[in-house]
């Protein structure tokens, strides 16, 4: 695939698969044999199917939830891109009930493509900032000084 394709695909997945919550286009996207790696998750997300229960857990939590992609880098098959997300806490999240916060986080996610399709994902973000903004767990506190 082409650079340009390689790019298609990125905002395809961010636009209708975790803005939308259309999870029907998922393994038009992803390989069977894809590979999820998340900081701080200690399991890795697993084909398709992995990836529609990732998305749904963020969505169920944070219905209104909306990514954009503030960069792109692309070289051969992968793919790198930083992003930020904003939605709020409407939906119960690891175990912590809606807060109703407003959220703002921020990551950045490798891909590597094979044959027009994701087989490997490497996802890193803020989750110490986004339990803390929703309440899970308090602010570091200000010293004086």
């Amino acid at each position: 695939m082409s650079v340009e394709e390689n790019r298609t695909l990125i905002h395809r997945f961010v636009e209708e698969v975790f803005n939308r919550g259309n999870l029907d286009v998922v393994e038009e996207i992803y390989a069977p044999i894809y590979v999820g790696h998340t900081a701080g998750l200690p399991e890795q997300t697993l084909g398709p199917e992995g990836v529609k229960e990732f998305v749904e857990l963020y969505r169920s939590a944070f219905p209104d939830i909306r990514t954009t992609i503030e960069d792109i880098v692309t070289v051969g098959d992968k793919l790198a891109y930083r992003w930020t997300a904003v939605g709020t806490h409407q939906g119960e999240f690891l175990g912590v009930a809606p807060s109703n916060n407003a959220v703002e986080i921020t990551g950045t996610t490798m891909e590597r493509i094979e044959g027009g399709k994701i087989v490997e994902t490497y996802n890193n973000f803020d989750q110490l900032g986004m339990m803390r903004q929703i309440g899970a767990m308090p602010a570091p506190e200000q010293s004086e000084g």
